[in-house]
C-alpha cells in the first residue's frame, strides 16, 4: 500500500513537472513570435537591473557636491559624461542611474501596499455580496470618483512633502482598481463547479478564496500589476516634478526633469535624458503588459501551439 502511494505520488510531481516545462516552452515561444514582448522584457530587465547594480557602476558621485566637479558645470554630454553635468557639476548619467533604483523602489513599494489591499477587498466583496458587497464597493466608488493624480497630490501634500508621502499616496489611489478587477473575477469563478464541491465537503472559507478562487483569477491581476508599474513611475515622477515626491538630493527622474527645466532648450540634456529614461520605462512595461495578456489568453496560446 505505501509504495503505491509512493508511486501515484512520484507520478503526480513528474506530471506536474512536465507540464511546467510545457507551460516554459510555451512562454519562450510566445514571447519568440512576439518582437514588441521580447522588447519590452530587455526594456524591464534591464531597468531591474540597472535599479540593482547601477548606482555602483558608475565613476562618479551622483549626490555629492565636489569643488572640480563645479567647474564642470551645465557641461554638454561628452565621453567623460555621456548625458552631460548638471548645475552643480555632477555627472547626469550617474544620476540617472540612481534615479532608476529610486523609482524601482516606489513602484515596488506602491504594488507591494496596494496589490493586497485591493485583492483581499476584492475577494470579500466578490464571495460574501450582500452588505459586505455594499460596503466595499460604495468606499472604492468614492477612491474611484476623485481623479488619481489629484487625489494623489492632496494626499502627499498632507503628508508632507517626500517619496514616503508620495509611496503612501500613490498607494491609496492605486488600491481601489484591484478590487475591482478582481471583484469581477470572484463573481465569475465562484458559481463553478470546483468551488460549489469545495463548499459541499466543507472546505473552510479561507481555503476557498486562497487556494481555488484566488489562483483562478490571477490572470487579468498580472495584466493589471505590468501596466500599473510603469504607470505608478509616471505618477511618482509627476508628483516628484511638482516638488511633493523626492527632495534634493535624490536624484529622481521627475525631480531631475523639474531641476532641468530652468535651464531648457540651451541646456537640453539636462531634462530630456530624464525624460528619456520615464519614456522607455514606462513603454517597455506596457509592451511587456501587452504580452503577458497575450500569453494568457488560450486562443492566442492555441494558434501560436499551431503555428510553433
Amino acid at each position: 500500500m505505501r509504495w503505491s502511494q509512493k508511486g501515484s505520488t512520484v507520478l503526480n510531481n513528474l506530471r506536474m513537472l512536465i507540464q511546467l516545462t510545457n507551460e516554459w516552452k510555451l512562454i519562450l515561444l510566445v514571447i519568440r513570435k512576439s518582437p514588441l514582448t521580447t522588447a519590452g522584457l530587455v526594456i524591464v530587465s534591464g531597468f531591474v537591473i540597472l535599479g540593482i547594480v547601477g548606482p555602483y557602476a558608475t565613476l562618479h558621485d551622483p549626490i555629492m557636491i565636489s569643488v572640480t566637479g563645479a567647474l564642470k558645470r551645465l557641461h554638454p554630454p561628452c565621453l567623460e559624461h555621456p548625458f552631460g553635468t548638471d548645475e552643480y557639476g555632477r555627472d547626469l548619467f550617474s544620476r540617472v542611474l540612481y534615479g532608476a533604483r529610486v523609482s524601482l523602489v516606489a513602484a515596488l513599494s506602491v504594488m507591494v501596499i496596494a496589490v493586497p489591499i485591493g485583492v483581499l477587498l476584492g475577494l470579500c466583496s466578490g464571495y460574501y455580496g450582500g452588505i459586505v458587497d455594499e460596503v466595499i464597493m460604495r468606499i472604492t466608488d468614492i477612491f474611484l470618483s476623485f481623479p488619481g493624480l489629484v487625489l494623489a497630490i492632496a494626499l502627499s501634500a498632507s503628508l508632507g512633502a517626500g517619496l514616503t508621502s508620495a509611496i503612501i499616496a500613490l498607494a491609496v489611489v492605486w488600491w481601489p482598481g484591484y478590487v475591482r478587477v478582481i471583484r469581477a473575477q470572484v463573481l465569475v469563478v465562484k458559481e463553478m463547479l470546483f468551488v460549489e464541491a469545495a463548499r459541499a465537503i466543507g472546505v473552510k472559507t479561507s481555503k476557498i478564496l486562497f487556494r481555488h478562487i484566488l489562483p483562478n483569477s490571477i490572470t487579468p491581476l498580472l495584466v493589471l500589476i505590468t501596466f500599473d508599474f510603469g504607470s505608478v513611475i509616471l505618477a511618482n515622477s509627476a508628483l516628484s516634478f511638482i516638488g511633493l515626491g523626492a527632495q534634493p538630493p535624490i536624484p529622481e527622474w521627475g525631480r531631475l526633469i523639474a531641476d532641468g527645466r530652468r535651464w531648457f532648450p540651451d541646456k537640453w540634456w539636462y531634462s530630456f535624458f530624464p525624460g528619456l529614461a520615464i519614456l522607455i520605462t514606462v513603454l517597455g512595461f506596457n509592451l511587456l503588459g501587452d504580452g503577458i495578456r497575450d500569453m494568457m489568453d488560450p486562443r492566442y496560446r492555441r494558434s501560436i501551439e499551431m503555428k510553433g
